[in-house]
């Protein structure tokens, strides 16, 4: 009864070789870094959403795409749909000054700006995934690195038993049971990995379908000749005729 009392997750360290003590460090990193990427991502994702929703809103409000590039140039671009607009307008307003002068900037308008946009849109999405592999590798791997660690544990478990010639059933079951506790860690680590994996792509999925929905709407502002100025259509129309009496 004593012995049983005394076999748990403190005996089991105190008995741990230098591999079992690297693996549980190793398990120990790997979760503090994976619930730090998820936190980060997620409040990042979080403050970015209310950031576009409040661009987005001002952007279709907007008089003008001239009042979208003054309230860009005034407040830098923090959030994915205020960076394209950025990037867009400015090749836009490039292409159209300079020309063509470089290879960078063959092709019509049209070409250009929306190589800018597909870069912009790219670059974007590898922010957004960074971190993501370092989340799926811990998610699928922690509970292998897990079962190692059980098994190294059980191995020399049996070779102390093996050494001392008690082979009871008492005598077993608590070293191996002692020797799942590494399981279940690479379990603990690997489950809020894949959970938080799994919804972080998804959201990403999302904002990326909504901007690539937007660099549309954006594009076509751009290549239809949209004025920066909004009265410059109302200025250059002609004037009616005064109605005769």
């Amino acid at each position: 009864m004593d012995t049983m009392q005394g076999m748990g997750f403190g005996h089991f360290i105190s008995q741990a070789d230098g591999v079992a003590k690297g693996i549980l460090v190793l398990m120990f990193l790997a979760s503090v870094t994976s619930w730090y990427l998820i936190v980060t991502k997620l409040v990042g994702h979080y403050r970015a959403r209310r950031r576009s929703a409040q661009f987005l809103d001002f952007f279709w409000n907007a008089p003008s795409l001239d009042a979208v590039a003054a309230k860009i140039e005034q407040q830098h671009p923090d959030e994915p749909f205020s960076h394209l607009a950025y990037h867009g307008i400015a090749a836009s307003r490039h292409h159209e000054r300079h020309g063509i002068n470089r290879l960078n900037e063959a092709g019509s308008s049209s070409d250009f700006v929306t190589r800018t946009l597909r870069k912009t849109i790219d670059e974007e999405t590898a922010n957004m995934e960074s971190g993501l592999t370092v989340l799926a590798s811990v998610g699928a791997t922690a509970p292998f690195v897990g079962l190692l660690g059980t098994v190294w544990g059980i191995y020399h478990a049996l070779i102390a038993i093996g050494v001392s010639g008690a082979g009871t059933l008492d005598k077993v079951a608590g070293p191996v049971g002692e020797a799942l506790i590494m399981t279940a860690i690479g379990l603990a680590v690997a489950i809020p990995a894949v959970l938080g994996y799994n919804f972080i792509v998804r959201a990403n999925r999302l904002v990326l379908a909504q901007l690539d929905a937007y660099a549309h709407d954006l594009f076509t502002f751009l290549a239809t000749g949209v004025k920066y100025d909004a009265h410059a259509a109302s200025v250059a129309a002609p004037a009616k005729p005064a109605e005769r009496s």
